[in-house]
């Protein structure tokens, strides 16, 4: 997550607080962003319960006053937790800066009792989903699931895992800092040696890797990238180019792209353009993206466009636009995310990972490891257990590697 999301959602709480209520058209335009933005803003923070929102209004949320919904009703339901400073607090870390939720669902009082821990690097965009998606199957079991938050900050997660163990997790669905999607040289073995189930979440590890030992769900990045090639070429498009920023996505979607590509005999795109030494600011990473694209289109034969994210292709394709690339005229464009995609003033087809179900299947693989249904037998399960060796024994079952396909939604 962006450290200036952050900031802006601090604004918006300030301005909230101060006011009362106030028209979201009267936010976006003291902070000069998109309407988009804003909204994307306004949903997080309602659903941790930090506001609430009305027809084309926001208002500060009242104390002890009915009616929160979302999954921020529950956050805090437990009471004080202790912090990794020693004491207690009731919303976060003091010396981290991460953020943790506690998530209490009708059944965690009662059923069997487990607490499932989540490490998650944000609650917002793409994770709303995915944390949603856990949270109703492990309420739906009688377990209660609580989540730490690493802001992509690096040594977070394992800090967050070992936080949520401490205070007393059964075990863990984890989403590590890995640039890549996958841990890098001497990196995130420690995810294997943890003395509980393990679940990895929209992350992978190579084999070889201790944590290639590991359970995990995951989105189909690949096919999500090859399956939008193969509709633009079906629809004629020869010369097809991807623009994607580095996440822990996107070396999925070019290997999915690539491969599709070649397998269809498709012309190449020109090379996405690298970055420079050191970080790029958040301009730089746009501009780039637009340089690239207005070249591709009129110096280079490029009729079509995946860009990953939706957000992304929204601010795009007006700046498009008025350097004279027409959309769809000149470049037909499939996002990637479809978290927004529909909501842009003309929608936008787009590839959608299946982020809920991801929660979802994640958390059932956990749970059956802890009950013993599955391939899982009670708590014996714990990779400590086996000496960090990683190997199966007879009576765990093997474990588990499980991608699920995002599907293509085409919107005219």
């Amino acid at each position: 997550m962006r450290p200036h999301v952050d900031q802006r959602q601090a604004r918006v709480l300030e301005i909230v607080q101060a006011r009362g209520s106030v028209r979201v058209a009267d936010v976006a335009g003291e902070l000069g962003v998109s309407p988009v933005t804003l909204r994307r803003d306004i949903e997080a923070m309602a659903a941790r319960g930090e506001i609430r929102r009305m027809h084309g209004v926001i208002s500060r949320v009242e104390a002890g006053r009915d009616g929160q919904d979302g999954p921020a009703a529950a956050v805090g339901a437990a009471g004080p937790r202790p912090s990794r400073t020693g004491g207690t607090g009731g919303g976060g870390d003091t010396d981290g800066g991460a953020e943790e939720g506690e998530c209490a669902g009708a059944g965690a009082g009662g059923g069997s009792g487990l607490v499932v821990g989540m490490v998650v690097p944000t609650t917002e965009y793409y994770f709303a989903d995915v944390v949603r998606g856990a949270r109703e199957v492990v309420e739906a079991r009688g377990a209660r699931l609580t989540v730490g938050l690493t802001r992509y900050l690096p040594g977070e997660d394992r800090t967050q895992a070992e936080r949520l163990l401490s205070t007393g997790a059964h075990g863990l669905l984890l989403t590590p800092t890995w640039d890549t999607g996958s841990p890098g040289p001497g990196e995130g073995a420690w995810t294997a040696e943890l003395a509980v189930p393990t679940v990895l979440v929209e992350r992978w590890a190579p084999p070889g890797h201790p944590a290639a030992s590991l359970d995990r769900v995951a989105s189909d990045h690949a096919h999500g990238a090859a399956r939008a090639v193969q509709h633009l070429a079906g629809l004629g498009h020869r010369r097809i180019a991807l623009a994607s920023r580095e996440t822990p996505t996107s070396a999925r979607l070019r290997a999915g792209f690539e491969a599709a590509v070649a397998a269809l005999g498709l012309d190449p795109a020109p090379a996405w353009p690298e970055a420079g030494p050191g970080p790029s600011t958040e301009a730089e990473v746009f501009a780039r993206a637009l340089e690239y694209l207005c070249a591709a289109v009129t110096r280079r034969g490029v009729t079509a466009a995946l860009i990953h994210s939706d957000t992304d292709a929204i601010m795009l394709i007006p700046r498009l636009q008025a350097r004279g690339v027409r959309v769809p005229e000149d470049l037909a464009v499939i996002t990637y995310d479809d978290e927004v995609a529909g909501l842009a003033d003309v929608p936008l087809s787009a590839v959608a990972p299946a982020k809920r179900e991801v929660g979802a299947r994640a958390a059932g693989l956990l749970l059956d490891r802890l009950t013993g249904g599955g391939g899982g037998h009670g708590y014996g399960y714990g990779q400590a257990g086996r000496g960090g060796s990683g190997e199966d024994t007879a009576d765990e079952g093997p474990r588990q590697h499980v991608e699920l396909l995002p599907r293509l939604i085409v919107r005219p």
